[in-house]
């Protein structure tokens, strides 16, 4: 499925991007390279995505609101404004205990 790219050279609200959905995580993708993705997402109260691991360095940063990230069984808890890198390879998942919003930037790299 291809999503529509987000227009360039116009500025964006970015807690505005994304719209909070009841009981949902919602991810709408800002830009989509082969290089790697830029995704803005909402997660409403209480929702959270499961642990899985990525091969590929996740940045992320909180524009609305607080979570709380689990990095190899370690707890974060972020706030509006901060953000964290999830490292490649460590298993991870993410908690809602309010909800969120967050930009989730992923650099694709080749194995070294």
């Amino acid at each position: 499925m291809h999503h529509k790219e987000f227009e360039k050279s116009k500025i964006y609200i970015t807690n505005q991007i994304v719209e909070y959905i009841p009981s949902s995580v919602v991810s709408k993708t800002i830009l989509e390279k082969l290089t790697g993705t830029i995704n803005a997402v909402s997660f409403d109260d209480k929702e959270g995505l499961p642990e899985s691991i990525s091969p590929f360095d996740a940045f992320v940063q909180i524009i609305e609101g607080n979570a709380e990230i689990i990095i190899e069984g370690a707890s974060f808890f972020i706030q509006e404004g901060e953000s964290i890198i999830i490292p490649a390879d460590k298993p991870h998942s993410i908690k809602g205990n309010e909800r969120f919003k967050m930009i989730l930037i992923i650099i694709k790299s080749d194995p070294q």
